[in-house]
């Protein structure tokens, strides 16, 4: 099984031939994902088994959210502000030839670290989802996002989740870089 790797969206990846089987994302991963990148508008991550084939990608930008529309059980891990600062993760998708190898799942992990060890540069206290449709909003309950009310297609993740799930080894030590990431985040 080849190993994966999950890096920055640069020149060298091929895009052309990308097909997730929703043409919004495909065209998004051809045609806008570096021009968003150039005008940093959102980050755009891929996972690749060669550097050049893109077996899938996923998006973070800057966001809030409103913490009245959070349910109750979980706005009371945020800060009580009326809006809370947040991270998108704005699109994920995986190539129809990659799909069943745990993929999705993969990019999910990878965009959670990064999002969490972001936070010491850039305040965050969740990630933040639209699901596209039902399977992806399926995809997103099974990882423990949770749906907002007035919005059951927008679902967060609070970031005191996140870092129960990394737990501290990831955090930044005083004056020292973060941690690399697990070798499992890398490799499928």
């Amino acid at each position: 099984m080849p190993e994966f790797r999950v890096g920055a969206l640069g020149a060298r990846h091929e895009r052309a031939g990308f097909s997730s089987g929703v043409e919004a994302l495909d065209r998004y991963l051809r045609t806008q994902a570096s021009r968003d990148v150039r005008r940093r508008a959102a980050a755009a991550f891929v996972i690749t088994p060669d550097g050049k084939t893109v077996a899938g990608f996923y998006t973070l930008s800057a966001h809030m959210v409103k913490l009245d529309e959070i349910p109750p059980a979980v706005a009371r891990k945020f800060p009580r502000y009326p809006d809370v600062p947040a991270t998108l993760l704005g699109r994920l998708a995986v190539s129809l030839a990659y799909r069943g190898q745990g993929i999705g799942q993969l990019l999910l992990f990878d965009a959670l670290r990064r999002a969490f060890l972001n936070t010491s540069q850039v305040a965050s206290s969740a990630v933040v989802v639209d699901s596209k449709d039902e399977r992806a909003r399926d995809f997103y309950l099974h990882h423990e996002f949770v749906a907002l009310a007035t919005q059951p297609s927008r679902l967060v993740y609070p970031m005191k989740s996140i870092e129960r799930l990394f737990g501290t080894k990831l955090l930044p030590q005083s004056g020292g870089r973060a941690g690399a990431p697990p070798k499992e985040a890398l490799m499928v």
